[in-house]
């Protein structure tokens, strides 16, 4: 998908919500537990109680890695059935991969061309060798892990190097190698007062924005900072819709969760 496609589907249904896909067995509703998959069953489920609500789906590639060839199947059915059925949402390949070279170009085409995601998170620690090899496929995007949500961020990105921290070092650098057409920025909705300074460095880029909700990030101080001309925002949540619930209402609360928050979002929307 382009930036264009992107920018219209914000625009149409007044929302900027991103559903992360994050299957854990052991928390979804006891009834998927006989099915052949639950994991995709499960999946199929939320995105039809929220694709309504949504622009975009995330996939976390390590809560399908985790079960194995079966866990791989399930994503791949899963990216699969978005893509038959709700064709104007984007699929955002949550791996966080950070290789160069060809090793860098195969996980480009495993992601891109075999699961047909839009996009995948890469972490640019190894320098525009793990980060270019993304940026070569035609209306796919690299989501560079610029300033994460986590509390061991502070490890790193926010040490100082030539006087500002390092995920501005990051950031700017990475801008370099890419464009506002096929590279975002991770930026936590915990951090958000620092969205300030990165907006001004990449004012044209969209930034993905995990840890609004469960993780207590704030939706409001989100756009306050981050927002630009064109939204300019995934805010993604994941574990206060999906497991909204877990007893048979689990669609129908997941449902209630997004469109809750695209509720909010459609006033910050023109």
């Amino acid at each position: 998908m382009n930036r264009k496609k992107l920018i219209e589907e914000i625009k149409k249904k007044k929302s900027f919500l991103c559903v992360g896909l994050d299957p854990d067995v052991e928390k979804m509703p006891k009834q998927f537990l006989d099915e052949e998959d639950p994991i995709f069953e499960f999946n199929m489920a939320i995105i039809d109680a929220t694709a309504d609500y949504c622009v975009a789906y995330k996939p976390n590639a390590a809560f399908y890695e985790a079960y194995g060839l079966t866990g791989m199947e399930s994503l791949e059915k899963t990216i699969r059935y978005i893509k038959a059925n709700y064709p104007d949402h984007f699929v955002i390949a949550d791996a966080k991969r950070g290789d160069i070279g060809n090793t860098a170009e195969r996980y480009a085409k495993a992601f891109f061309y075999r699961l047909n995601a839009d996009a995948i998170t890469v972490a640019p620690y190894m320098g525009s060798d793990s980060v270019k090899p993304f940026l070569g496929f035609e209306n796919k995007w690299a989501i560079v892990l610029g300033l994460t949500s986590n509390e061991g961020a502070a490890d790193f990105q926010l040490k100082a190097i030539d006087h500002e921290p390092l995920f501005m070092n990051v950031i700017r650098k990475c801008a370099d190698w890419g464009t506002p057409e096929n590279m975002m920025f991770v930026v936590g909705a915990t951090k958000a007062e620092m969205m300030g300074p990165i907006r001004k460095l990449v004012p044209d880029h969209f930034f993905l924005v995990p840890g609004v909700g469960t993780q207590g990030g704030s939706l409001e101080e989100v756009c306050k900072y981050g927002l630009n001309k064109d939204i300019g925002l995934l805010v993604n949540a994941s574990r206060n819709i999906i497991y909204a619930s877990n007893g048979d209402d689990f669609a129908e609360k997941a449902a209630a969760e997004a469109k809750k928050l695209s509720s909010q979002m459609s006033m910050y929307v023109k």
